[in-house]
């Protein structure tokens, strides 16, 4: 099968390409070799690739910026998607698309989760504008996957678990201090991959949420990822109140991969384990990268 990744380059696009490449053909692009919003940087590669199937995980993913930076996320996590799916309708093309917990308000009471079925209701720009792209790849693809995930972190790339471990390897004598009001699940990127493959080699249609399975706040994220790294730095934790952001963030991100198990697809897995995993494989890797 020939796959054509957009944001390959980016923290899940890196994984999709190493997963999917060791049983098919991929092409990976990201800028400036590849503008999901441009059509004529699109019908170039399509019309020379000719894909069966494209996996979208290009985004706008910078949550509080985008509510300043309003036109440009709605640019790439709207409009890309729209017209990643009229080309797919055009070409014959099999589009799975990447979303968001965000799409929900995050006011269900924890630990109940959100299913495919509960009605979105996203508070953010960012939420906000991935739910347009959702609805986008509706209207327009006739082939179409959409994976909503929550928590992503991986080897590549930005993540939350990057930034805390640059301050608790520099600064350890500050100790770290993490929200523990907001609950959702870890979801690490290789096995969302990995996940992603399933489906798109399934041909499975429709909406699907892709996130690790189990639950837990920031707070205890982080503090089991530096126990597992074996470092010497305090993780505390605090209220959401004493770091104000610009994004309303959801409370209760905790999504149920009712979907993915139904249709017998389903290779998530508990996030303890996935966490655990991802620090054998890459914790000389991950301290190298942050040390001062």
């Amino acid at each position: 099968m020939k796959i054509l990744v957009t944001g390959g380059y980016g923290q899940l696009g890196w994984d999709c390409r190493e997963v999917f490449g060791a049983n098919h053909n991929v092409l990976a692009l990201d800028l400036p070799n590849l503008n999901i919003t441009d059509p004529t940087s699109l019908d170039g590669v399509l019309n020379l690739w000719k894909p069966d199937a494209i996996v979208n995980c290009a985004a706008y993913t910078a949550v509080d910026r985008a509510e300043s930076d309003v036109e440009k996320a709605w640019l790439i996590n709207r409009d890309g998607p729209a017209l990643l799916a009229s080309r797919a309708r055009t070409h014959g093309i099999f589009l799975l698309h990447v979303s968001t917990d965000y799409v929900f308000d995050g006011q269900r009471s924890v630990p109940e989760p959100y299913l495919e079925t509960d009605t979105p209701n996203p508070v953010s720009v960012y939420g906000k504008s991935k739910l347009a792209g959702e609805l986008e790849i509706r209207d327009r693809a006739p082939r179409y996957a959409i994976l909503r995930t929550a928590w992503l972190y991986g080897v590549h790339g930005y993540n939350f678990l990057k930034t805390i471990l640059r301050r608790a390897v520099n600064e350890p004598q500050k100790g770290l201090r993490v929200v523990n009001d907001q609950f959702g699940t870890p979801t690490w990127s290789r096995r969302l991959a990995e996940q992603i493959q399933a489906v798109v080699e399934a041909d499975a249609a429709g909406l699907f949420h892709a996130s690790g399975e189990g639950h837990c706040s920031w707070f205890e994220f982080a503090r089991e990822f530096i126990r597992l790294m074996r470092l010497d730095c305090e993780v505390r934790p605090c209220a959401s109140a004493d770091y104000p952001t610009p994004t309303v963030r959801p409370a209760n991100s905790i999504l149920e991969n009712d979907a993915l198990k139904k249709a017998n697809l389903h290779l998530m897995r508990d996030w303890r384990e996935d966490l655990a995993e991802y620090v054998e494989r890459y914790r000389d890797i991950l301290l190298n990268a942050v040390r001062t």
